[in-house]
């Protein structure tokens, strides 16, 4: 069977000979040089000022929803617009931490919120923020969707777990917001096994979550904005490292996981292009076949595709190819699917918001697939992709 993922990381043997020499030899597993190398790295390989290295994916989400509202960008109650089409974790922290989470619903060829869709929702719900989605390596006209995000006063920040590498209009996605969150969980483009960052270009915001990330306190803040800290709050010498200035967590990633992120960015730039010629030779078969709904995507100057999706036109299709598929090619729904449908959404969300109609990303629930897509898979294997999609 084709598998969505081979490895734990590209270059595993290599990656893990290397590991373990790291072990035996460095003093020092928490926290620390190889981690702050990795957010140095991530940071100019994204093109942003600053990188702050958590422990998932979904940790970067809680994270920088709380560093909003620790500053006041955001506060309780506040409306929060997200693509209705994603995963758990980007909508939980919203419930937990006591905003309104808003769904958005997305285009049916491109699996993104447009800003169309945005402003039809922006219209019947205040929003003071949006949480956008980055599906599977596409995006609608995210430009677009940030012009109006200015002109209404939403602060917008991304999920770009999944868009690694994607580039539109010359800019990476997880560049358009205030910040944006990545996963370097072991299915996804760049692997830490388990890891996940915060990228911004807003300094204040960076300094917020290195204490999200790590209790509230100051430990790993440069020393100019430790004094800075300390002296605003008179912390007492002996209890410096022990002041808790704001809300956090324990969110810290460990030096393996800073190790093995150095080692696969020197991969980062073969793993994007590798996904995007894959991408390129399996969409033209789904292209081809009438039985799914087309895909637009040429608006998209580099598509860094987390895995290759499929919209059947009925269930039926769909269940079918499902059966094709079987014992030959791993597929799954396309992420968390329409999260409205969702029983954690259903229990918590207001009843207003429950509500509200989705019908793209209810198709997609119902109808929807992805095949593997990983720079590991052999011509073999993408030929088997195609033939069970064709």
């Amino acid at each position: 069977m084709v598998k969505l993922m081979k490895s734990a990381f590209f270059e595993e043997e290599k990656t893990k000979k290397e590991l373990v020499d790291f072990i035996l030899t460095t003093p020092q597993l928490s926290f620390g040089p190889q981690c702050e190398q990795f957010e140095t790295t991530f940071a100019s390989w994204q093109g942003r000022k600053e990188c702050v290295f958590v422990n998932s994916g979904s940790s970067a989400n809680l994270a920088i929803v709380q560093a909003l509202l620790n500053l006041g960008k955001l506060k309780k109650g506040d409306m929060i617009g997200f693509s209705a089409l994603t995963w758990s974790t980007n909508v939980m922290p919203l419930i937990e931490i006591g905003l309104v989470p808003v769904p958005i619903d997305v285009e049916l060829d491109t699996l993104n919120i447009s800003s169309k869709k945005f402003a039809e929702r922006l219209e019947a719900f205040p929003l003071k923020g949006l949480f956008l989605t980055n599906l599977l390596g596409f995006c609608d006209d995210i430009d677009v969707v940030r012009r109006i995000c200015e002109e209404k006063g939403v602060i917008l920040f991304e999920d770009n777990c999944e868009s690694f590498g994607t580039v539109y209009k010359g800019n990476k996605l997880g560049n358009f917001g205030i910040a944006s969150t990545f996963s370097f969980f072991v299915g996804h483009h760049l692997s830490t096994i388990e890891g996940g960052a915060v990228c911004t270009d807003d300094r204040e915001l960076a300094q917020m979550l290195r204490l999200v990330r790590a209790h509230g306190w100051d430990r790993n803040l440069k020393s100019a904005e430790q004094a800075d800290l300390r002296a605003k709050y008179a912390a007492d010498p002996f209890y410096g490292r022990y002041t808790f200035y704001d809300l956090g967590y324990n969110l810290r990633p460990t030096e393996i996981a800073g190790f093995i992120g150095n080692s696969q960015m020197l991969y980062a730039d073969t793993i994007v292009a590798t996904r995007e010629k894959n991408f390129k030779i399996m969409v033209a078969a789904v292209q081809k076949n009438e039985a799914y709904c087309p895909l637009r995507f040429d608006h998209i100057e580099l598509l860094s595709n987390f895995a290759m999706p499929v919209i059947c036109r009925d269930q039926a299709t769909r269940d079918t190819l499902v059966a094709r598929a079987a014992d030959r090619v791993e597929v799954r729904p396309i992420v968390g699917g329409d999260i409205t449908q969702q029983p954690f959404f259903k229990k918590y969300a207001p009843d207003a918001i429950r509500s509200t109609k989705n019908p793209n990303a209810d198709f997609i629930h119902a109808n929807g697939l992805y095949c593997p897509n990983n720079p590991e898979l052999t011509a073999e294997e993408i030929t088997i992709i195609i033939d069970v999609l064709a």
